[in-house]
């Protein structure tokens, strides 16, 4: 029976994985979303694929399905309730795809937590207009191992991104955070990925990420030593227009996922009795900066 699946969320992550996911014949999909659209098009890096899934803009009629795949930022968790209400079942399995550590934390009491499968992400994708994306590389998805694991990924059965399950997500989703706790450079410089050829700009990058490492190694995660280097390095190699979704939301004026990114290594540093100045710092700057 071919699985029922609703995904909450079309941003430049969600709107891609849509794309991929309606790819395939044999599965239902319905893309929730406030804006409406007719065709989803992504720009990958083996040419253009387009979609014309069911498109909700609202929860009304809506019935509970196999799978929500829940792409909202960090900050509009309000902003999914209504859909997750009428999508959710006592069967149904909710896949939070977001940055951060703190996917479980999110929808506690929302949802079964046994029914709750932590998704990490890295792919670089842009969205220029409703239902119109840019994926630069394939990159990958990890999910934690298990049977909720392995019938997430495959879900993505054929899919040229690399779906796959890992019997560490801890150490995974600490790595990913430090990529995106260096992002936050961009957004405060208004600078895509280029910045980080800059030696001042590439040292401050450093900086968030050695007190990620200190807080990660206390969240039980297995992180290297020369981490920064690899992220500074790693951006370097990259497009240098390569814009994060920080810094696309700053300059379009919408709120940050600041604390999901930047601020979740402080209060988990506090925790910890870790200090973490340049996080602080940065939170703090861009914080006001956005008023």
């Amino acid at each position: 029976m071919s699985p029922n699946v609703a995904l909450i969320g079309p941003g430049a992550i969600g709107g891609t994985l849509a794309a991929w996911l309606a790819q395939r014949g044999d599965l239902d999909l319905t893309v929730c979303a406030r804006t409406p659209f007719e065709t989803l098009t992504v720009e990958t890096p083996d040419g253009e694929i387009t979609a014309r899934p069911r498109i909700a803009t609202s929860p009304r009629g809506l019935s509970p399905v196999d799978w929500v795949l829940v792409a909202t930022k960090a900050y509009d968790d309000a902003g999914a309730a209504p859909w997750l209400a009428a999508l959710v079942g006592p069967r149904t399995r909710v896949a939070v795809i977001r940055n951060g550590v703190e996917h479980r934390e999110a929808f506690a009491g929302r949802v079964d937590a046994a029914n709750l499968l932590p998704v990490i992400v890295d792919f670089p994708a842009e969205r220029s207009a409703p239902g119109v994306f840019r994926q630069r590389r394939y990159g990958w998805i990890r999910v934690p191992e298990g049977e909720a694991g392995k019938a997430f990924a495959a879900l993505f059965a054929g899919c040229p991104i690399d779906v796959g399950t890992t019997d560490d997500f801890v150490s995974v989703a600490w790595r990913k955070l430090a990529l995106n706790a260096a992002g936050a450079v961009n957004a405060m410089t208004l600078k895509p990925s280029g910045v980080a050829h800059d030696p001042g700009a590439a040292q401050v990058m450093k900086a968030l990420v050695a007190e990620c490492v200190a807080v990660g190694r206390a969240e039980g995660a297995t992180l290297a030593d020369d981490l920064g280097d690899q992220v500074v390095n790693g951006y370097r190699a990259g497009p240098s227009d390569l814009v994060n979704s920080l810094l696309a939301d700053r300059q379009a004026g919408r709120p940050m996922e600041l604390d999901a990114r930047n601020g979740v290594i402080v209060r988990r540093g506090a925790a910890h009795g870790i200090p973490t100045p340049a996080n602080a710092m940065i939170v703090a700057l861009l914080n006001a900066a956005a008023g």
